[in-house]
């Protein structure tokens, strides 16, 4: 039984030896998510974002639009430190001139945030001025 097992291992082996090859070179593939362009094609880099000026904020387009954020954003959010609440807390807001969190997001007098809203970027998103829209949005608040 051993011999037949040892065989037909031998037999498999050769088999997937046979000599046939696969094609190594792989045709482009097109990717349509961010305009039309193929994988192998290198284009420039996109600008570095531009943010508004400090203290000045991105008009909202509706009421109870989420704030824009107008500066980078990559301050951690981890389980234990949210980030953002190193300058927007309501403590720490006016040392920092920043705009502290709404009263909606807090859960008592102190101004501790709600666990609700804990994770900013949920809802909030940076905008720098001169990055081009993703998609087409003719979107009009009038």
């Amino acid at each position: 039984m051993k011999k037949l097992f040892t065989a037909a291992a031998l037999i498999m082996a050769l088999g997937a030896c046979s000599g046939q090859q696969t094609n190594t070179q792989a045709d482009p593939v097109n990717i349509n998510s961010l305009g039309k362009s193929e994988i192998t094609e290198v284009r420039a880099a996109d600008a570095m974002p531009l943010y508004p000026k400090r203290g000045k904020s991105i008009e909202r387009d509706f009421v109870h639009q989420p704030p824009m954020i107008p500066h980078k954003a990559d301050y951690k959010i981890t389980m234990k430190k949210n980030g953002c609440m190193s300058c927007h807390s309501w403590d720490k807001a006016e040392k920092r001139k920043a705009t502290p969190i709404d009263i909606s997001h807090v859960k008592d007098d102190k101004g501790s945030l709600n666990n609700q809203y804990y994770s900013c970027s949920q809802c909030h998103a940076p905008m720098a001025e001169n990055k081009q829209p993703l998609v087409e949005n003719t979107f009009s608040n009038k």
